[in-house]
């Protein structure tokens, strides 16, 4: 096991007894790395105070008493999975939309610490791929934003597909945009829901702690890599290389 610790200054340091940062969960024969795709919104885009606040705030206008802790307690990026654990009925969906979005539009989300140049440089090596659950419109206004619309070879994102993560419909369609095929390919993500997809498609999966409450579950999914910081990602890949 490679085990990393961050130190004051932020740099990742190799430490022989702190940490936990690159642990290995599962094993894989090796193929070499030719196609990278990553999740969105909290693995790139810390995008948490966002989210929870439009959530909150569509939840009293729905006149649902939900609170952080239950949204915490049943957070999950297919948003739906969300509308039913608080009992919002399927004819309700639609405006419960409509109002998380209005809500979301009112708050700046950021990149994750490290995330642009680490893509600039993953990109000079790697084509790289977005398979995300948020709405074209809401994650192409932030790629634009952020200046980011050039550095993903294909992107696929909610409502692209008829099954949404965890299916690997999704990344399914991401590799046949990229030509490229599941064993040569490293998914990244911060949920279970990241993990299972990219397992279910064959692909190598590495999670990555984000801002979102889905530590435990992530952990529980056993990704083949478990990191504690996007910044340990190209550690990750060297590991995974043959």
């Amino acid at each position: 096991m490679t085990t990393f610790c961050e130190s004051p200054g932020g740099a990742t340091i190799p430490h022989l007894w702190v940490c936990y940062a690159l642990i290995p969960m599962a094993r894989h024969g090796k193929h070499k790395i030719r196609g990278i795709l990553f999740d969105w919104d909290g693995t790139l885009l810390n995008s948490y105070a966002a989210d929870s606040a439009a959530y909150l705030a569509m939840f009293q206008e729905m006149g649902i008493a939900w609170g952080l802790e239950e949204l915490d307690r049943h957070y999950s990026p297919n948003w739906y999975d969300v509308y039913r654990a608080a009992g919002i009925h399927e004819s309700r969906w639609n405006a419960a939309d409509l109002s998380w979005r209005a809500q979301y539009a009112n708050h700046k989300s950021q990149l994750i610490s490290g995330a642009r140049s680490l893509l600039a440089a993953l990109r000079k090596k790697y084509p790289l791929g977005l398979v995300t659950s948020g709405d074209r419109d809401r994650v192409t206004r932030q790629l634009r934003e952020f200046r980011l619309l050039r550095t993903f070879a294909a992107r696929v994102c909610g409502g692209d597909t008829v099954n949404k993560k965890p299916h690997p419909e999704p990344l399914r369609k991401a590799l046949r945009a990229m030509q490229l095929i599941a064993q040569d390919c490293v998914y990244v993500g911060d949920t279970r829901e990241d993990i299972h997809m990219a397992r279910s498609a064959g692909v190598r999966t590495i999670g990555v702690m984000g801002p979102f409450p889905t530590a435990h579950t992530l952990k529980l999914s056993r990704p083949d890599l478990l990191l504690s910081s996007l910044r340990e990602l190209p550690q990750a890949l060297r590991t995974l290389q043959p």
